[in-house]
């Protein structure tokens, strides 16, 4: 056996279960063999979250991972095994972001390769020092089993959080929002982010999911004594537990809580405007009527504001009184055209200085107010380092946008105040509100006609919809080609228009949830899960093994 493994048979234990069995058998594995099974457990795993949806592969994925790593002998094979794992992982869950590039393919074909496998190359770097973590404690600290998994599950959310934070921070597809897509009842486990938010989620996840790997090393054969079953079944009991007990308590939230319209009506128009036709300047003024008629069509209900998707409109509006006044006439009364658009410096300065904005009209043809993307995309929006990376920005455009300074609230007459967000910025747990500033709702305006029909979109709306449960807020979210539609506090989709689909739907706004834990203390809450997760580590230990001697 080799020396890492902690997961290994008590005495007196028979080894007779399909599940022991296989778990030897993993571990045994070598060469190419052991590999390809770790990168087809990555791309398992991927499918536990939308749009696949299967959310039940977690518990598949994570103990085959942990019993691979019972046959690595050292810390340099269990780095390589989680790295492999967390390239298929991350290869099958975010291969659409290459697709942004296929626009311009004439331009940028030799980013393909980066785009398609250096980002899950620099991902994958996460999982596999969360797996190196647990193998190092295990040779260092020897714990016992059920300690181990704690470990594991500390390392891999600590891992995900740091993903989150470092250089500009990419929270993709962390494992908590296997919850935030269509599997049955997932969205009582959902409800759970209003109280530790997506990094506690996944904390518990990934535990409930690591912890059936115990079985791999136990008989739950009848033993002779009856005292022996609980043990045997403890695991997966525990697993149960941190699943249902949530789950439950999201379930009595929802039905405690019932979705309560405002009043206030706004348009959510998708005009569905293709990439390569959305910059083509013989078809700006095409692009623009589309939107126009969208907007213009009759309501049953008097309409507070129309929301257009991010960039929809190709001019600088504070420049072009022409196209303010278009968007004027088909204002509602005392009511605002609010659409993405770029912004340049004031004139009569030549534009030197761009934004990724959000800016709202009145009938009157003014600009009542407008807000500046914070956190734009690397090498979409901006190249950074610049002066040492000579090539242009994938987006259009010579000049690299300029970032805004950070969340804030809009507050206009006879409108809710609402958050911006522009794009991505809806993926970053705990930075959608300002502080002392909380809103009445989130509008999330957004582009994802990039990536085509592809797992994209269906990504970002699950993760929209989780920032929504999070902070107790209704979220509103416009996209070029979708998916667009509305979501209440506690994550249902009251509307939606599908992806790739032209038109409009007007909806009622919801009003506010309560103040969630989350809202209040952020990832504050997380950090006390992980001090909690971390006392089974240490009553776990036991004394560390001498060395071996010839």
């Amino acid at each position: 056996m080799p020396e890492a493994s902690v997961l290994r048979i008590p005495p007196g234990v028979r080894v007779d279960t399909p599940l022991c069995r296989l778990s030897h058998d993993l571990a045994a594995l070598a060469g190419w063999r052991r590999y390809c099974l770790a990168l087809a457990l990555g791309i398992i795993l991927a499918g536990a979250l939308p749009p696949v949806d299967l959310t039940p592969l977690l518990f598949v994925a994570f103990p085959g991972l942990l019993w691979l790593d019972e046959g690595s002998r050292s810390c340099r094979a269990a780095f390589g095994l989680g790295y492999v794992f967390g390239i298929g992982y991350f290869l099958a869950g975010m291969y659409w972001i290459a697709g942004a590039l296929l626009v311009d393919i004439d331009a940028f074909w030799w980013l393909l390769p980066l785009a398609a496998l250096g980002i899950p190359a620099i991902l994958a770097l996460s999982t596999g020092a969360a797996l190196v973590i647990a193998h190092y404690g295990a040779r260092r600290l020897a714990p016992d089993g059920t300690a181990r998994i704690f470990l594991f599950a500390v390392a891999w959310s600590g891992a995900e959080w740091l993903r989150g934070h470092l250089l500009t921070g990419l929270p993709w597809n962390l494992i908590g929002y296997a919850w935030s897509g269509g599997f049955p009842g997932a969205i009582a486990m959902l409800q759970s982010v209003a109280w530790y938010g997506i990094y506690g989620l996944s904390l518990v996840t990934v535990l409930a999911a690591s912890l059936p790997a115990l079985f791999g090393v136990s008989s739950l054969t009848v033993p002779p004594r009856t005292r022996h079953w609980i043990p045997g079944l403890l695991p997966g009991l525990l697993a149960a537990g941190l699943i249902l007990v949530p789950a439950a308590a999201g379930a009595l939230r929802l039905h405690a809580s019932r979705t309560v319209a405002t009043g206030t009506w706004l348009r959510l128009v998708q005009p569905s405007i293709p990439e390569t036709l959305k910059w083509d300047p013989t078809r700006s003024a095409a692009n623009f009527r589309r939107l126009i008629e969208l907007s213009a069509a009759p309501s049953e209900h008097p309409l507070a504001a129309v929301l257009w998707p991010e960039a929809a409109v190709p001019f600088l509006l504070q420049r072009d009184a022409e196209h303010r006044a278009a968007l004027a006439a088909i204002a509602p009364k005392n009511g605002y055209v609010i659409t993405g658009a770029l912004r340049a410096n004031p004139p009569p300065d030549p534009p030197v200085r761009i934004w990724n904005s959000i800016e709202a009209i009145d009938a009157g043809g003014d600009i009542l107010s407008h807000y500046d993307k914070a956190h734009l995309v690397p090498f979409g929006e901006y190249v950074p380092f610049r002066a040492l990376l000579p090539f242009k920005k994938i987006t259009a455009g010579t000049i690299d946008l300029s970032a805004g300074p950070g969340p804030q609230s809009i507050r206009l007459p006879h409108l809710p105040p609402f958050a911006p967000l522009i794009c991505y910025e809806a993926i970053f747990p705990g930075a959608v509100v300002a502080a002392g500033e909380r809103p009445a709702w989130l509008l999330n305006v957004t582009n994802d006609a990039w990536y085509g029909r592809s797992s994209g979109p269906f990504q970002h709306f699950a993760i929209a919809r989780t920032r929504a449960v999070e902070e107790g807020l209704p979220l509103v979210r416009v996209g070029n080609n979708g998916i667009s539609g509305i979501i209440d506090p506690m994550g249902r989709v009251l509307a939606r228009v599908n992806l790739d689909t032209v038109g409009y739907a007007d909806v009622n706004l919801p009003a506010a949830g309560g103040l969630t834990l989350y809202a209040r203390f952020h990832d504050g809450v997380f950090a006390i899960l992980l001090l909690i997760a971390a006392i089974p580590i240490t009553v776990g230990l036991r004394r560390p093994r001498p060395a071996p001697t010839a």
